[in-house]
C-alpha cells in the first residue's frame, strides 16, 4: 500500500480553565534528556499525552471523523470540562474529574487514511515524536492489527477504536491491546436466528467481501451462523477496500441462484454497495420463488444516513444506539450533541469509551505503568457506559457485553432516526472460548523506549 505523511500533525492540550486555552508541551528530546524513564513515555510534568490515530480521508473517513470528536470531547470531560457526560454514569469509577493521577490530558492526532501502513507510521510518530502514553482509535481492524502489534513490540498501551475482526482479539491478540467493539464471532451468533426468522430457512446466499482480515473473518462467521439456520452458501466474491464503483461485482449476482447478498462491507464502501444493488434492482427482484433480500451484517447509523432510502427494511447488527434508553446512552448523547449537534454514532461512542476506560484504569493502578494498567483493565467488570453490564475479559483483551440486531426503519422521524433496535442479544449468549481463535498475548512487561 501507498504511504505518504500522515495530514494531521499537532499536539494539543485541552486544559481545565483558562477557557481551555491551548499551550504546547514540551518535546521529548527534552524530557528523555532529562530523566531516565521507567517504562516508554513515562509522562513527566504537569500534562499526560494520548494519542488519537484516526482516519480522516478514505472509505471510513465518516467513522474516523466522529470518533475524533469523540475523543475530544472525553478529554475536556477528563480534565473536568463540560459536563461530565459518562463519568457520571460509569461505575465503578476511579476518576476526579481533574485529569489522570492528578495530570492534565493533552493529546496528538494523526490520519490513519484507513490504511494500515499509515496508520502504524502515525501511530510510531506520536509514540516516538509526541511521546504518546497511550495509541487508541481506527476504523478498520487490518489498522487495529498493524498498530496493535506496534505498541505491543514498543510497550505502549493501544485502546483499539472501530475493529470487528475475529483476529483482533483472537489470533492476531496482544497484551498491550484492548478491544471495546465486538467482533464477527459476535454478530453471526446475533443475527443468524434472526435472519432465519425473518426470511426463512430455506436460502441461497452471495457474500461480496471487503479484501482484509475483517471482511474475511465476518465473512466466515456470518456464512457459519446462516448455515447452521440451514441456509446454502452459493458464492462469495472478494472486494477491494475503497472500491467506489461494485458494479462488476453486483451483476453476477442476477444470475447466480442466490436469493439473499450478504454485503461484508462496511463505511463509504457499504453505502455504495448497497445503493448500486437497489438501483440493479435487487430489491425487487424474486428469485427461488421468494424475494430477494440484501443483508449488511455490521452498520450503523452514520452508513444509514450515507445510504438514505436504500437502508429501509435491511438487518444488521451494531455495537451501540443513540436511542437506547439507559442513563448512561442519555448523558453521553446529551453530551455530544450539545458540542457537535447530532446524535453520536457508534463509532463515537466506542472511542469515548475507550479513553475512559484507559484513564480510569490508570487511576486505578495508581500509575501509567503500562504493566500496572494491563492488569487493572483485565478482569474489570463496569456499567454505565451506554452497553449495560461489560467484562473486559482478562484473556483475550475482548469486552464482553450485549449485542444489537438492528433494522432500517421504513418511516423515520429524521435523518437521525434511521435505524429500529429489533433485539437484544444478552452478552451470554455471544460469549465464546478463547481458544476457539487462538493467539497468543505475550509478554506484558513494560518496555523503555
Amino acid at each position: 500500500m501507498s504511504q505518504r505523511k500522515t495530514t494531521l500533525d499537532r499536539r494539543t492540550i485541552l486544559k481545565a480553565g483558562a477557557g481551555g486555552a491551548l499551550a504546547l508541551a514540551a518535546p521529548m528530546s527534552f524530557i528523555r534528556g532529562a530523566w531516565a524513564d521507567d517504562f516508554c513515555n513515562m509522562p513527566k510534568g504537569s500534562t499526560v499525552t494520548f494519542g488519537f490515530n484516526i482516519p480522516l480521508t478514505g472509505p471510513y473517513a465518516d467513522e474516523g471523523n466522529d470518533e475524533l470528536r469523540a475523543y475530544q470531547l472525553a478529554v475536556k470531560h477528563l480534565n473536568g470540562e463540560g459536563d461530565g457526560g459518562m463519568l457520571k454514569t460509569m461505575k465503578p469509577l476511579a476518576l476526579k474529574g481533574n485529569g489522570v493521577l492528578g495530570k492534565k490530558v493533552a493529546f496528538v492526532s494523526g490520519d490513519t487514511q484507513t490504511k494500515a501502513d499509515a496508520a502504524r507510521a502515525s501511530a510510531k510518530r506520536m509514540i516516538e515524536k509526541d511521546g504518546a502514553v497511550m495509541i487508541t482509535g481506527g476504523s478498520s481492524s487490518a489498522e487495529a492489527v498493524a498498530v496493535q502489534s506496534l505498541c505491543h513490540d514498543i510497550g505502549v498501551i493501544f485502546m483499539a477504536g472501530l475493529t470487528h475482526s475475529n483476529d483482533t482479539t483472537g489470533k492476531d491478540k496482544r497484551a498491550y491491546g484492548f478491544r471495546h467493539f465486538f467482533n464477527a464471532y459476535m454478530s453471526g451468533v446475533a443475527l443468524g436466528p434472526v435472519l432465519a426468522e425473518a426470511y426463512g430457512k430455506d436460502r441461497a446466499a452471495y457474500h461480496l467481501t471487503a479484501d482484509y482480515t475483517w471482511g474475511w473473518t465476518q465473512e466466515e462467521s456470518i456464512k457459519d451462523a446462516t448455515e447452521k439456520q440451514g441456509w446454502k452458501t452459493i458464492k462469495a466474491v472478494r472486494t477491494p477496500l475503497g472500491a467506489g464503483d461494485f458494479s462488476q461485482y453486483i451483476t453476477p449476482v442476477l444470475n447466480s441462484g442466490a436469493d439473499v447478498l450478504i454485503l461484508n462491507h462496511y463505511g463509504k464502501d457499504m453505502i455504495n454497495s448497497l445503493t448500486q444493488a437497489v438501483q440493479f434492482g435487487l430489491r425487487e427482484k424474486m428469485a427461488n420463488g421468494k424475494k430477494f433480500e440484501i443483508v449488511v451484517p455490521l452498520f450503523s447509523e452514520l452508513m444509514a444516513q450515507g445510504a438514505g432510502d436504500n437502508i429501509k427494511g435491511i438487518i444488521g447488527t451494531a455495537n451501540w444506539d443513540w436511542k437506547l434508553e439507559d442513563e448512561a446512552t442519555r448523558a453521553f448523547t446529551k453530551s455530544f450533541g450539545a458540542a457537535y449537534g447530532t446524535p453520536p454514532s457508534q463509532a463515537a461512542q466506542t472511542c469515548y469509551v475507550q479513553a475512559i476506560l484507559y484513564a480510569d484504569a490508570c487511576e486505578r493502578a495508581g500509575t501509567f505503568n503500562p504493566t500496572q494498567v494491563i492488569k487493572a483493565l483485565e478482569g474489570f467488570e463496569f456499567d454505565g457506559l451506554g452497553n449495560g453490564k461489560t467484562l473486559y475479559r482478562g484473556a483475550d483483551h475482548q469486552c464482553f457485553k450485549d449485542v444489537l440486531v438492528v433494522q432500517g426503519k421504513d418511516n423515520p422521524k429524521d435523518k437521525y432516526d434511521l435505524l429500529n433496535i429489533k433485539k437484544i442479544v444478552a452478552a451470554k449468549d455471544v460469549t465464546y472460548d478463547p481458544a476457539i481463535f487462538g493467539g497468543e498475548l505475550g509478554s506484558s512487561e513494560a518496555k523503555k523506549c
